[in-house]
């Protein structure tokens, strides 16, 4: 292959995977960076000519991608990965909501009215965005569902306000290609709580994104600390990248919302329990209940994303090849 991509937020732990697959699979990239310095140091670290950037500071703004479009006739598909994913807010709707939305609509914005040769566009949602039963163990979540959350309760803190932006984001897409009529077609990826190794070993120190920090937060617990409860959809972050290729390169994806996620939960006590078993380093860890680990999961609604993996045609990693080469990566980089 030789086509030209757009990778929106270019930095990010998904999109790094994503511009690394797509590298290696013979495409060339151009990636939005909020600043030419991220741009550099990430050219600099992907050592090839295949990747250039453009300067987009702030998608929030009206006409954020114009420019970086008009400059790049030559891109035919669009991935747009840039969207906060943080907790660490007092002003959810300006820091979680408004990002999310109209980054996306400005991104399918500018799409249309200026890169008219852009014929597949993949929005990186979330399965955030899905999760209209899920403290209801009786329910089963699939492509279909959706988080029914309000613009005003998603502003009553961060981690609901991060839900809702997802739901608000991918519901903006979908709107604007019914309203719209553009020239592509969109195809969206919503994957759970995303782990495995950084693109970059030298990335794997200090505070980490927010979902390989559960991992990482998990690795400094003493013998006789309790296990932080914590549960939820996954997905190894080589699946999410790979999972982007294919939903603009298969005309299967074309209109569809695909469930990246494991049928079965994890648990902070299921990935202690692999660590301390697997990491000689961490045998002191505390001892994880694995009754603890069913009866935390059990609570919470089924995960159904058969369509999706029909759709994708691959076998997704495992959650203990996934958390062991985090771990791995963590610990390498500690020596």
């Amino acid at each position: 292959m030789s086509a030209t991509i757009f990778v929106s937020g270019a930095t990010g732990f998904i999109a790094q995977h994503i511009i690394k697959q797509l590298i290696d699979n013979n495409y060339s990239v151009v990636g939005s960076v909020r600043s030419a310095s991220k741009g550099d140091q990430l050219k600099e670290s992907l050592k090839t000519d295949k990747f250039s950037y453009e300067v987009v500071p702030d998608i929030q703004k009206e006409g954020a991608f114009d420019e970086a479009l008009k400059k790049h006739p030559e891109v035919t598909v669009f991935l747009h990965t840039a969207s906060p994913f943080h907790f660490n807010t007092t002003d959810v709707e300006k820091d979680l909501l408004l990002p999310a939305v109209n980054g996306t609509k400005n991104a399918l914005k500018a799409i249309n009215d200026h890169a008219t040769q852009v014929k597949r566009v993949v929005v990186t949602s979330s399965y955030a965005a899905m999760f209209e039963g899920e403290f209801d163990p009786t329910y089963t979540a699939t492509e279909e569902s959706w988080t029914k959350l309000t613009w005003e309760q998603a502003k009553e803190n961060a981690e609901i306000g991060y839900v809702a932006s997802k739901a608000f984001a991918e519901k903006a897409a979908w709107d604007f290609v019914e309203e719209e009529k553009p020239n592509f077609s969109l195809t969206t990826v919503n994957p759970g709580y995303v782990f495995g190794p950084q693109v970059f070993d030298t990335a794997a120190a200090g505070t980490l994104n927010t979902s390989s920090e559960i991992i990482n937060s998990l690795l400094s617990l003493g013998p006789k600390d309790e296990i932080p409860v914590m549960q939820g959809t996954w997905i190894d972050v080589r699946d999410v990248a790979k999972g982007h290729l294919a939903a603009f390169e298969s005309d299967e994806t074309i209109g569809k919302r695909l469930l990246l996620s494991d049928e079965e939960r994890f648990s902070t006590f299921k990935i202690t329990e692999i660590v301390r078993d697997y990491f000689s380093e961490y045998k002191d860890l505390p001892v994880a209940d694995k009754k603890a680990h069913q009866e935390t999961v059990n609570k919470f609604c089924k995960v159904d994303p058969s369509k999706t993996w029909k759709v994708l045609q691959f076998e997704p990693i495992d959650i203990e090849t996934s958390v062991i080469d985090s771990v791995s990566q963590i610990l390498k980089n500690k020596k």
